[in-house]
């Protein structure tokens, strides 16, 4: 079976990647779903079997594991991508009962009543105009009443989308940058709108991913938890040798240059009540650690290339490999004997320097048992991606970044 896909175009360029509710909620980096449909596919995962991904974002390898009839298991560090994941991964609404609440927003949007619930923050008119505050507190308070515990989660990952693009946040950015003055003048969003143009969307989503999943023979379960798997992964939420397969898309770097998840989910976290910990501190290579050696040929060699052309920033990225070991480590032990991991990933430059993060995961892995069983290339023109970064970390200062990802395919033995 792997060797007939071994020419498949992995890109996927044409097709649809906001299938059933992978419409849902925008995120960084988001994983298309094709990827894990087509792992679960070739490696012939069978009803009931566990899948776990430990970094799961917005739960994109979650949901297609739910569909090909898997129990699903997800960990992240960040609550938004926790309550995301949730709501993408619930199908046992009853769309009718979904559509009611949804039209009963539409009525409470022509005549609002009540106190809005708004959030005690010191710069909240620096992110959202006065009338978006007022919207969204609104909004808000319109769902705190949702007595529907998987209703009200549905409406709050919209409301966390809405909420992001009734800000004063540029749009099509990941970290937080504020529109300039002249763009501010004539800029009044309107969350109201932006609320129900979302929950139409996601309700098209939602009801696709009900009926299929009310075909399957068996109903498969979600579970959903805040781990940081560079700590530990609670046994008591999964037992050592119990995952098939896990999927997943773990950080490619650490968020401080690459991919700012915190800063991504501040302002909707905020107003949700779920922020507790600054998540980009938390992420891989958040904290600096001393220079080490990993065993790994290639990585070592390119380490010690940057700690040649910058110290402080070899720092980082030694803390980032250091982090990305020890939670492979962990992930590891949750795995059966012949059991698979597959983890995409794309190699980036710091200081001028291409660092091989997709042999330094088959090496990790490698140390733990198991073995490459094959590592296939995709061109990323669906990823959500910045097209260039600071590899030296200086302002001004600008690089290529990822333009392929790697899909590595590991066994236990």
């Amino acid at each position: 079976m792997i060797e007939e896909i071994k020419e498949r175009d992995w890109t996927f360029l044409n097709e649809n990647t906001r299938e059933y509710t992978h419409i849902y909620h925008d995120y960084p980096a988001r994983m298309i779903p094709q990827i894990p449909r087509n792992i679960i596919r070739m490696l012939e995962e069978k009803e009931r079997n566990l899948l776990f991904d430990p970094y799961c974002g917005s739960g994109s390898s979650l949901v297609e594991g739910l569909l090909a009839g898997l129990n699903v298991i997800g960990t992240d560090i960040n609550p938004l991508a926790k309550l995301i994941s949730e709501a993408k991964t619930e199908y046992h609404m009853e769309p009718i009962d979904l559509s009611n609440e949804i039209d009963r927003f539409v009525e409470f949007t022509m005549f609002p009543k009540g106190t809005p619930k708004i959030i005690d923050k010191e710069n909240l008119e620096f992110w959202f105009k006065p009338n978006a505050v007022k919207g969204i507190g609104l909004i808000l308070r319109y769902i705190s009443r949702i007595k529907d515990k998987r209703i009200r989660k549905f409406f709050e990952a919209t409301a966390s989308e809405a909420i992001r693009e009734s800000s004063n946040t540029r749009k099509g950015e990941f970290k937080l940058y504020r529109y300039n003055k002249e763009k501010l003048k004539d800029y009044n969003p309107d969350p109201f709108a932006i609320m129900k143009e979302k929950l139409v969307r996601n309700f098209k989503g939602y009801e696709s991913f009900h009926r299929k999943m009310a075909e399957l023979n068996y109903q498969p379960i979600s579970k959903i938890y805040l781990a940081n798997t560079v700590n530990q992964i609670p046994k008591s939420k999964i037992r050592e040798n119990s995952i098939d397969i896990v999927i997943t898309s773990p950080p490619y770097g650490d968020s401080h240059t690459t991919v700012a998840y915190g800063q991504y989910s501040k302002l909707s976290s905020e107003w949700l009540g779920i922020l507790k910990s600054n998540v980009d501190t938390a992420s891989m290579g958040g904290k600096k650690s001393k220079p080490v050696s990993f065993g790994c040929e290639d990585l070592d060699r390119s380490l010690r290339e940057v700690e040649g052309i910058n110290h402080v920033r070899s720092l980082e990225v030694y803390s980032f490999y250091s982090d990305l070991r020890s939670s492979i480590n962990n992930v590891s032990k949750t795995i059966k004997s012949g059991g698979y991991a597959c983890y995409v990933v794309a190699n980036r430059k710091v200081a001028g320097v291409l660092l091989p993060t997709d042999k330094s995961i088959v090496c990790f892995f490698e140390k733990n048992g198991f073995k490459n069983i094959e590592t296939f290339t995709r061109g990323i023109p669906n990823k959500r991606m910045p097209s260039k970064n600071s590899p030296s970390n200086k302002v001004g200062k600008l690089d290529d970044t990822m333009t392929k990802e790697y899909i590595i395919l590991m066994r236990k033995d």
